[in-house]
């Protein structure tokens, strides 16, 4: 089969045989890249340019393509094959900075960290004193406190004693895992003075990592990347499928985390300055199916009913078992799941809030492609999934795009359109938050009605909305409206919100705030029986609360009680971390509480029809 060179951007020359498709050399080669709906060719989102041996486009990129942009040789890397030499470059910088969430709740914990380490001077065995070696080790422990009178020693660590001993015996450093008195490792000369854990909140758009010294607390360094997994799909359906319906999937899917992770640890450490091996102790949290992926089952059942994971409990394994490359003497702390499609992440947003310590009904949102929904206090806590799609995160959306460098942000309706742009630079798309703000003007201005359809610009009465209605423009024949930018030559990129987008976010918004309902309802609770509204995750810290309520995401009558709380998820993992308790009081969380099965409730499909409306407007707008 013929060979071809495909040079892509950094002048980056690979080989290629005739046939290949793009998404398949950028896999290859570890080239990051997202391709939102696993590479099917469905939502035109990995847009390439392609200089030199474009060829003709394909019937799927007419469709989601406009003439020009074929004109310019911009195809879609997934489907583009190779026929020939090409050159390929990006549209956008792929260093490009993204908004990843970083902070969360904080609050104190007594710290009690799963690893130990105890020094220990040894003595030689003598005629008189013929002791094992091992034995005077453990007598030596037991010198330091009766909980390490009985301690155990693992197979590969006992096979280094001889190696530690000399002459006059041994100076070395026990590192010890609390739960069983078991040694994992034992260290030559004093290393008690370090010992660092790392806690891991693992997204499924992003990863984010807090390296802390486990005897004081302190953070050490934040770090943080895009989930690689996104080359595979920007959902978690997308990688379920991925997973099942290739020979390696799955390893493809594992691998990619497990290196992720492993590439921040090493960023985290050479931030604070010091070693791979100071890390001792790791915890991960992530929804039911990034837990699987990273610990290398099979997420299948979870998008099968009665869509039941293969594992609820909290889990423990030795670093080798993750292929996480931290010192071997430690261990890795996976917080439980749930339910199917409520993960270990949700059971660190209740450890991180004290939801089940909480006196005041509380409700905890944490907004995004699978939406989390948790109701309730200390004596009873139901929770839901949703399936709500990826519009949040700008996915499916005609201009949508991540919270990245020049996506737009927040807008404002008023005499003028206004509107905030991430890095202050032209902008060239709109993420979720500021489509939410879009829609949201759009409901109170009069712009489009209750059932989501744009208003003809005659029928606008609301004296904003007749201010913009020469915004409510035709694109491809259908009604948009447009935030910034123009269809001219000379203007800039136009980046407008189209009727098939406002549907898509209906059908996001109308997901979780069924959720919301029926939980709601099961629980016999009214909106103001609701202390609190928590908001968790990064749309969730990003979105105006009131254009949430203003759209019918959140009940209007909460917007007053809404909090966001950042990366409680992250919060909740270095709280695992630290101390030991805290991780045995998430599994107990996690047991109590009740997984409401919402396609099962008989009254979903009524919920969630009323729920797709937006809010009636007194003025200026109509059925």
């Amino acid at each position: 089969m013929s060979k071809h060179k495909v040079i892509f951007p950094q002048n980056l020359i690979i080989e290629a045989e005739t046939g290949a498709t793009l998404k398949e050399l950028m896999n290859r080669e570890g080239i990051e890249f997202d391709f939102p709906c696993g590479g099917r060719g469905k939502c035109g989102k990995c847009k390439v340019r392609i200089s030199t041996g474009a060829g003709e486009p394909l019937d799927e990129e007419k469709r989601v393509l406009t003439a020009k942009e074929i004109a310019e040789g911009i195809r879609l890397a997934c489907l583009t094959r190779v026929k020939g030499d090409m050159r390929v470059e990006f549209l956008s910088d792929k260093k490009i900075g993204h908004q990843i969430l970083l902070s969360g709740l904080d609050r104190t914990v007594a710290i009690d960290p799963h690893i130990n380490k105890k020094y220990l001077e040894v003595d030689k065995a003598t005629v008189r004193d013929m002791r094992t070696d091992w034995q005077r080790i453990k007598d030596r422990l037991a010198a330091q406190g009766d909980e390490y009178r009985n301690a155990k020693i693992r197979l590969p660590v006992l096979r280094a004693i001889p190696g530690l001993m000399n002459n006059t015996g041994a100076k070395m450093t026990a590192v010890f895992y609390n739960y069983n008195n078991k040694v994992r490792g034992l260290e030559n000369g004093d290393t008690s003075g370090r010992l660092l854990g790392i806690a891991f909140d693992i997204g499924t758009t992003t990863i984010v990592g807090y390296l802390v010294d486990l005897y004081t607390g302190k953070e050490l360094s934040v770090v943080s990347t895009l989930n690689p997994q996104t080359q595979y799909g920007a959902d978690v359906i997308s990688r379920i499928t991925y997973a099942s319906q290739n020979p390696r999937g799955l390893d493809d899917l594992h691998r990619a985390v497990t290196g992720a992770l492993n590439s921040l640890i090493g960023e985290a450490t050479k931030s604070a300055g010091v070693s791979r091996n100071d890390i001792y102790a790791i915890t991960a949290v992530g929804n039911t199916c990034m837990h699987h992926l990273f610990v290398g089952i099979n997420p299948q059942s979870v998008a099968l009913a009665p869509y039941v994971p293969v594992v609820s409990d909290a889990l423990q394994g030795d670093p080798s078992d993750f292929n996480l490359e931290i010192n071997p003497a430690g261990k890795v702390f996976v917080l439980p799941n749930i339910a199917g499609f409520v993960g270990a992440d949700t059971a660190a947003v209740l450890l991180a809030t004290d939801f089940d310590k909480s006196e005041d009904i509380r409700l905890v949102v944490d907004i995004g492609t699978n939406g989390e929904i948790a109701l309730g206090n200390k004596d009873r806590i139901l929770a839901c999934s949703t399936a709500a799609g990826p519009a949040f995160e700008g996915a499916q959306i005609t201009c949508g795009m991540r919270g990245a460098t020049g996506a737009i942000d927040h807008v404002t309706f008023g005499g003028n359109l206004e509107y905030s742009v991430i890095g202050n630079v032209e902008p060239i798309g709109i993420c979720g938050s500021a489509l939410l703000d879009t829609v949201a003007g759009l409901v109170e201005n009069g712009l489009i009605d209750e059932r989501g359809r744009f208003m003809e610009p005659e029928e606008v009465t609301h004296p904003v909305g007749k201010k913009l209605k020469d915004r409510l423009i035709r694109y491809n024949e259908k009604p948009a409206f447009l935030i910034s930018g123009s269809f001219d030559d000379t203007g800039s990129r136009p980046v407008l919100v189209t009727q098939k987008d406002i549907r898509e976010l209906q059908l996001a918004k109308g997901a979780m705030a069924t959720g919301i309902k029926i939980l709601m309802k099961n629980y016999g609770l009214q909106a103001e029986d609701i202390k609190e509204v928590l908001l968790a995750g990064a749309f969730g810290n990003y979105l105006d609360p009131h254009s949430a309520c203003a759209i019918g995401l959140i009940p209007a009558e909460l917007e007053g009680r809404i909090k966001m709380i950042g990366n409680a998820a992250g919060a909740g993992a270095k709280l695992a971390l630290l101390s030991a308790a805290e991780y045995r009081r998430a599994e107990q969380a996690a047991r109590k509480v009740e997984f409401v099965e919402l396609g099962s409730d008989p009254d979903f499909t009524s919920v969630f029809a009323e729920s797709m409306l937006f809010p009636a407007q007194e003025n200026g707008s109509k059925s």
